[in-house]
C-alpha cells in the first residue's frame, strides 16, 4: 500500500480530515517508502544500497507532522526505529558513556556503527538543538549514518536554518545544517489548521480544587493526548538533568514538585518549553512565604511556558488569583495569575503564535 492510499483510507474511515498541506507532502513520504522497498542486490561483491534521501518536515505545532511521519513509518518494511529527538540524544549520551568505559577514544564512532548496523530507517520527532554538547555531536553522528546508507525522516517546528539559533559557537554547527540540506528534502507543512488545538478545543485546562474529580479529568486528557503510550524523557541542561517521567509525542505530564520543588532555573524551564508542546502540571499547591522558593520557580516556569507558546493543562489548589495571597512577592504574582488566565482561553496557543509572527 502506498502512503497516499493509507492516508485516503484513513480519511474515508473518519480517522483523519483531508488537509491540502498534508496532501502536498504525501509524494515525498511515498518516495521514501518506495525507495526503501526497492530490493537490495545480494552477492559476494554486494555494495551498500544507494542511500534514499531523507525528509525534513517542519511547520507549526499541531499541523500533523508526527501523524504523517507515523503513517510512513507504519508502511516502511525495513529495520527501523522511531524516537523523539530528545530521547534519542539521551540514548546516544548513554551509549557514548559505555564506549568510554571500554577505553574508546572516539566514542561517537561505535555508537554510529551500532545504529547503522541495526536500522536502515530512522524517524525522529521534533528535532531541535538547545545544548552545545548535542550540537557538536549530532553533525558527526548524522554524517556517519548517511554514509552508511541510513535514511532519516524528521519533524521539527523550525526550518533547518533556525536550529540552534543564537547558540554558543553556532558557527561550528553550520556544516550540519548544510549536511541536512544536502542529504534531505526540506518540506514546510503550511497548514492553517492546528489539529492539536482542535483536539483540545472546548476542553477545560485549569482544574480546581485538587480532588478525585480533577484527577480523573487530568487522566482522561492525558490518555486522549498520549493514546495510552508513555516514555520518560531526560533533558540535559548545562550539566543538569530535568526529568519528565511521563512523555509522549510532545506531551509531558509531571507533578508540581518535580519541576518547582527542585533547584531548577530559567535555563531548565526554557529547555522544557522547547521540548514539549503540551504540559500537564498536576497538584499546584497554595503558595506563600512558607514555600517561597517553589513559588519563585513556578513564576519562572509559567513565563517560559507563556513565551514558548506551550499549552498548559493543570490542577491547582485554588484559582490563579488565589494561589498566592500573602507574603513577599504577591504583587509580582499578579502577572503570573494573569498569564494563567490568558493561557486558559480558547485557542490561546494559536492566537499567541499568530500575534508573534514577524
Amino acid at each position: 500500500m502506498t502512503v497516499q492510499d493509507a492516508y485516503h483510507d484513513a480519511v474515508k474511515a473518519g480517522a483523519l480530515t483531508q488537509d491540502p498541506a498534508q496532501l502536498a507532502v504525501l509524494p515525498e513520504l511515498e518516495r521514501v517508502r518506495a525507495g526503501l522497498a526497492a530490493p537490495v542486490k545480494s552477492g559476494f561483491f554486494r555494495k551498500a544500497p544507494p542511500p534514499v534521501p531523507g525528509l525534513y518536515m517542519w511547520g507549526g505545532v499541531g499541523r500533523g507532522k508526527s501523524m504523517l511521519m507515523d503513517l510512513l513509518y507504519d508502511h516502511v518494511d525495513v529495520p527501523k526505529q522511531r524516537r523523539h529527538f530528545h530521547a534519542f540524544m539521551q540514548w546516544v549520551h548513554a551509549e557514548m558513556t559505555e564506549a568510554r568505559k571500554k577505553g574508546v577514544d572516539d566514542a561517537i564512532a561505535p555508537v554510529a556503527a551500532k545504529l547503522a548496523g541495526d536500522v536502515r530507517f530512522l524517524a525522529f520527532d521534533e528535532m531541535q538543538i538547545t545544548d552545545i554538547t548535542d550540537a557538536m555531536l549530532v553533525g558527526r553522528l548524522f554524517e556517519a549514518l548517511f554514509a552508511a546508507g541510513v535514511t532519516i525522516v524528521t519533524t521539527s517546528n523550525r526550518p533547518p536554518d533556525d536550529l540552534y539559533k543564537n547558540g554558543l559557537n553556532r558557527q561550528l554547527f553550520l556544516p550540519f545544517i548544510a549536511l541536512l540540506k544536502e542529504r534531505m528534502v526540506i518540506h514546510e507543512l503550511t497548514s492553517e489548521t492546528d489539529y492539536r488545538q482542535d483536539r483540545l478545543a472546548g476542553t477545560k485546562s485549569y482544574f480546581t480544587p485538587i480532588n478525585e474529580e480533577s484527577r480523573q479529568a487530568i487522566r482522561q486528557i492525558w490518555e486522549s493526548l498520549s493514546k495510552g503510550e508513555s516514555e520518560g524523557l531526560t533533558l540535559h541542561v548545562k550539566g543538569r538533568q530535568v526529568e519528565l517521567p511521563r512523555f509522549h509525542n510532545g506531551v509531558a505530564r509531571v507533578k508540581f514538585y518535580d519541576l518547582c520543588g527542585k533547584p531548577l532555573g530559567a535555563a531548565d524551564y526554557l529547555a522544557l518549553a522547547d521540548a514539549v508542546r503540551v504540559l500537564i502540571l498536576e497538584d499546584i499547591p497554595t503558595l506563600s512565604r512558607n514555600n517561597f522558593n517553589e513559588a519563585k520557580r513556578f513564576v519562572t516556569l509559567v513565563d517560559a511556558l507563556y513565551e514558548g507558546k506551550v499549552q498548559l493543562i493543570c490542577s491547582a489548589a485554588a484559582q490563579p488569583e488565589m494561589l498566592y495571597v500573602e507574603g513577599e512577592g504577591t504583587f509580582e504574582f499578579e502577572r503570573t495569575a494573569s498569564r494563567l488566565r490568558e493561557m486558559q482561553s480558547e485557542g490561546w496557543g494559536r492566537k499567541v503564535g499568530e500575534r508573534r509572527k514577524p
